[in-house]
């Protein structure tokens, strides 16, 4: 069943929805998203929609500049990341969701 998932950052300047079923969430094991603590849920980049303005967001990239991670620059905490390929949702910033309650996998962002 596909839902539709509300997020953002602590302060509310970055909101979003998502929109899909979460069956699996991933644990990377990279420098950044490990120190960040994020939990990926993969969409598609359509499935992602910021409900505040673009101009809000702070992106940051490293190594290849493939991967967007999109921050808040007043608060700090990084919702998704964005690429090409897709978006990968931090579960840790849905509303009502508790990650703990979906199957954890890993994702060796190391190798990247």
């Amino acid at each position: 069943m596909k839902l539709t998932y509300k997020g953002g950052c602590h302060c509310g300047k970055v909101a979003f929805e998502a929109e899909g079923t979460i069956d699996q969430i991933a644990d990377c094991n990279c420098s950044i998203c490990s120190k960040h603590g994020y939990l990926h849920w993969f969409i598609p980049n359509d499935k992602l929609n910021l409900t505040t303005p673009k101009a809000n967001l702070g992106t940051y990239t490293f190594k290849t500049g493939k991967y967007r991670h999109q921050f808040c620059p007043s608060c700090g905490v990084a919702p998704f990341i964005t690429s090409d390929a897709g978006t990968a949702v931090n579960v840790r910033c849905l509303e009502g969701v508790d990650p703990s309650s979906f199957k954890m996998g890993h994702f060796d962002g190391r190798s990247l």
